[in-house]
């Protein structure tokens, strides 16, 4: 890849307001992940109650849950954003390390915590 990428003011205006789009439905999931939280409604049993203890797990307080998981494509698609608002020139030098941390976000690719993904 050459060292040099020219876009237009408006395509750049418009990767900018995609991202902000993008950015505001992540910002709803974030809200929304909140109320992951709340895993009643299982019962009284033991398995009931660790089945409601994991589906806790998985919503937040590991780096694999829902809601860290928003937390980084978030912060990810920000930088993005940024690149590009600063007119591009900040996009070859964050490239690399964009995707790198899109990457270890995506649990399919084996690059995230070297665990398999549980489905």
């Amino acid at each position: 890849m050459s060292g040099f990428l020219r876009l237009e003011p408006e395509i750049i205006d418009e990767i900018v307001r995609i991202c902000d789009i993008m950015l505001a439905d992540f910002e709803k999931s974030r809200a929304t992940t909140g109320n992951l939280l709340f895993a009643d409604g299982f019962g009284d049993f033991d398995s009931a109650k660790q089945l409601a203890a994991g589906y806790r797990r998985k919503s937040a307080g590991t780096p694999e849950s829902a809601k860290e998981r928003v937390e980084q494509f978030i912060e990810v698609l920000t930088q993005l954003r940024d690149a590009f608002a600063t007119g591009g020139e900040a996009f070859l030098d964050t490239e690399s390390d964009w995707a790198r941390q899109l990457a270890i976000t995506d649990p399919d690719n084996g690059a995230g915590n070297g665990q398999q993904s549980a489905q």
